[in-house]
């Protein structure tokens, strides 16, 4: 009956910390022993992810519990996250989201067969909610980059959106005059100035 705990972000320059503290704490809080904190930075949209797999398919055991804070840490995509935690359920592994408290009461330790129903059935209502809610979050994100896509498309920006003005060498000039005055080739000029050809004639063009 290991307690393991599992948190996700999204990208590399999202900080893990939030979440694995929240966890511990609140392991600390209620006296249970925490094995560890299993982590993934990548997208939440499926679950291949390394850790994540690892945890599911190679640690987690009958009766273990499985911590995470948000639904959306576990995952994005409505389906595919009530899918997975039906998965955890029939492998008899309890889940616990913080972020939704009637999920850390014990159902397996209520004696009240029509309470522990119940009980079960706000949680299935309410884990379902919150997966619709992360996949709208995520729709409406996909829609604004698009939207922003198309809008700098329009305004004949997109071409070198994302790129990092190329910057002319400390030699520039002096090549550049030299080739003008056809004393070197565009290619010695290349060389000479370490720039590659697409990027040579955009800045002969400036």
């Amino acid at each position: 009956m290991a307690i393991y705990g599992y948190h996700r972000t999204s990208t590399t320059e999202q900080h893990l910390d939030r979440g694995i503290f929240e966890i511990r704490e609140y392991c600390e809080k209620n006296n249970y022993k925490l094995e560890k904190v299993y982590t993934d930075q990548q997208t939440g949209k499926n679950f291949n992810r390394p850790r994540y797999t690892v945890l599911r398919d190679d640690i987690l055991r009958k009766n273990d519990t499985l911590i995470i804070t948000e639904v959306d840490r576990l995952g994005r995509n409505k389906n595919e996250t009530v899918k997975e935690l039906r998965l955890l359920y029939e492998k008899e592994v309890r889940v616990m989201i913080l972020e939704i408290p009637t999920t850390l009461q014990d159902v397996s330790a209520m004696n009240n067969t029509m309470a522990k129903m119940v009980l079960e059935t706000i949680n299935h209502m309410l884990i379902e909610l919150y997966a619709t809610m992360a996949q709208a979050e995520i729709e409406k994100k996909e829609k604004r980059q698009r939207e922003g896509i198309e809008a700098k498309k329009a305004r004949g920006d997109w071409e070198n959106y994302g790129r990092p003005k190329i910057k002319k060498p400390d030699n520039w000039n002096e090549v550049i005059s030299m080739w003008k005055e056809k004393k070197i080739t565009a290619v010695e000029a290349m060389r000479l100035t370490g720039i590659k050809k697409s990027s040579f004639y955009k800045l002969v063009k400036e």
